[in-house]
């Protein structure tokens, strides 16, 4: 898709002859246009982190073109403008003043990852720019200040509070070591997993971390091994986690591995291959091969139609859902497509039906969903959804 700049030039282009300055200063919103409504991504598209970002753009796009096939939102189709940004808070900041500013997004949809968000969201809240569906459970974004955050998953502490009750519970754990990615995204799951360990009296046995877009694990391991924890529990992306979980089984680590959603669990998988069998990951989406749920079978049929070699998978399920979720809180507006109102449609409609999953929202509460589902992974590298761990 070719996206002009806003402004003359750009309606000279497009053939729609001359247009005045009036004209101009009286169209609706940035990136409402009267046949369609554009909107921004800056994620990982390559790197250690790249099905992430593929996957959730993948997810967006089948809900998109599902909408635009009947004739979009109210006569207006949804187009999508994505930037690469390595999962690199730089780029990210690049990637978010030019949808922004070059592009001129409606909104920004299905960012990926915590520093990322971290570095773009504070852009898009000065600039009133929506910013909707992030793939990341960070605390921060779960702030009711900030008017114009849309989350559609369940938190990191919700999910690290899931991790220690299931595993003390289920499996009666009680020492527990955590590896972590060295910046905003793993001190995130490191604050919610000492918050769930304080509240039992108990404390963490070590601590190992490693530096973003690397697979730079083996010190960590060494410090974790020694301390003979049980259960080793995990907040990075698939490839350095994968990279750790092979490793710890060359070393003979007898261990629990319990990995966060932001990991990527077909991606964890993949990597892993036959030493994928028993680890767990939390996820914050329902089972995406569970077609009783209706939206997981609206969902698999889109994401067929969209691209016939497309797997499904956690990830692509929670795009598809963020895009749900624009789709129908923009039909829900009244009156003009602004920023503003599709921000307060989703605050004031409160509850959105996606088919047997429900996002709930209030004045206070930006986060649509609180659920948080255990999978463990097969020995053919499938998953299996469970209501309780297991040895």
């Amino acid at each position: 898709m070719t996206c002009w700049p806003r402004g003359i030039a750009a309606a000279a282009i497009l053939g729609l002859g001359a247009i005045s300055l009036i004209d101009v200063a009286a169209r609706a919103e940035p990136g409402v246009y009267d046949d369609r409504i554009l909107f921004g991504q800056s994620a990982a598209f390559e790197g250690p982190a790249a099905a992430l970002g593929l996957g959730m753009r993948e997810g967006i796009l089948a809900s998109f073109n599902e909408a635009n096939a009947t004739g979009g939102v109210n006569g207006r189709r949804l187009e999508l403008v994505s930037y690469d940004d390595g999962y690199e808070p730089e780029k990210a900041i690049a990637n978010t003043k030019r949808l922004i500013d070059e592009n001129g997004v409606f909104a920004l949809v299905g960012e990926v990852g915590t520093p990322t968000s971290n570095a773009a969201q504070p852009i898009t809240t000065e600039a009133g720019v929506p910013f909707i569906g992030p793939f990341t459970g960070a605390a921060f974004l779960r702030n009711p200040s900030l008017r114009n955050v849309i989350n559609i998953r369940g938190s990191y502490d919700q999910e690290t509070e899931a991790w220690i009750e299931h595993l003390t519970a289920d499996l009666g754990v009680s020492r527990i070591a955590i590896l972590y990615q060295d910046d905003t995204f793993g001190r995130a799951g490191l604050s919610g997993v000492s918050k769930a360990m304080e509240k039992r009296g108990m404390k963490l046995v070590a601590e190992g971390t490693f530096e973003r877009n690397t697979i730079a694990v083996k010190t960590a391991l060494l410090a974790i091994r020694k301390a003979g924890p049980e259960a080793v529990v995990m907040v990075g992306p698939y490839k350095p986690c994968a990279e750790f979980i092979k490793l710890a089984h060359r070393l003979k680590l007898d261990a629990v591995f319990v990995n966060i959603s932001f990991v990527g669990a077909n991606a964890l998988a993949k990597e892993l291959g036959e030493d994928g069998k028993g680890v767990v990951v939390t996820q914050v989406v329902p089972f995406p091969g569970d077609t009783s749920i209706p939206l997981v079978a609206r969902y698999q049929k889109a994401l067929k139609i969209a691209n016939p070699d497309a797997q499904i998978g956690f990830v692509s399920l929670e795009g598809y859902m963020v895009g749900r979720l624009v789709i129908e809180a923009l039909g829900k507006v009244k009156g003009p497509v602004t920023r503003a109102e599709l921000l307060s449609t989703i605050k004031e409609v409160g509850t959105f039906d996606l088919g047997g999953i429900t996002l709930s929202y209030g004045p206070d509460d930006n986060q649509g969903m609180d659920q948080v589902f255990l999978t463990v992974i097969r020995a053919d590298g499938s998953f299996k959804p469970v209501d309780r761990l297991e040895r």
